[in-house]
């Protein structure tokens, strides 16, 4: 397993990967282990970097969470959500052909482990309003506010 951390404007960003690829990446409150970086966690680190810098909306790296078959479904489904834009838990359902699993989709989007480049933080509440978020309603807010910024400025 290799290991590294990136500072962010939100604070520290663990990036772990195996040989094939990222496995998890976690807003954490303090660096917590040693790093082992590999290619591909330093290309996380690029990539999340110019995400935060502003100059990267699309994220090309190989994904290996671990997961059941429903959760990457729902995994995968997340990543089809356009930089900047948002959707709910119910557009994530009808995306995977299964309209009666809004509570399964929320589930599983909990259980990402591949923050920001699974962008499970662009799916809200039917209603508009911002819901749960494993880093935390605040991030989750800023991101959002980032990606709009952003493809406001470059469209």
């Amino acid at each position: 397993m290799f290991s590294q951390y990136i500072d962010s404007p939100l604070g520290p960003v663990h990036i772990l990967a195996t040989a094939s690829g990222i496995t998890a990446i976690s807003f954490v409150p303090t660096r917590q282990a040693a790093e082992q970086p590999s290619a591909l966690t330093t290309l996380a680190a690029q990539q999340l970097s110019a995400y935060f810098a502003g100059t990267l909306s699309h994220f090309s790296l190989p994904l290996t969470a671990s997961g059941t078959v429903f959760q990457q479904q729902v995994w995968r489904q997340l990543c089809a959500i356009p930089f900047g834009q948002t959707c709910s838990y119910a557009d994530i359902a009808r995306g995977i052909s299964n309209v009666k699993a809004v509570r399964a989709v929320g589930a599983a989007n909990g259980r990402n482990p591949i923050a920001i480049v699974v962008p499970c933080h662009r799916v809200i509440g039917a209603n508009g309003t911002l819901t749960g978020y494993a880093g935390g309603l605040d991030k989750k807010a800023w991101l959002l506010k980032h990606e709009q910024r952003q493809k406001a400025l470059f469209g």
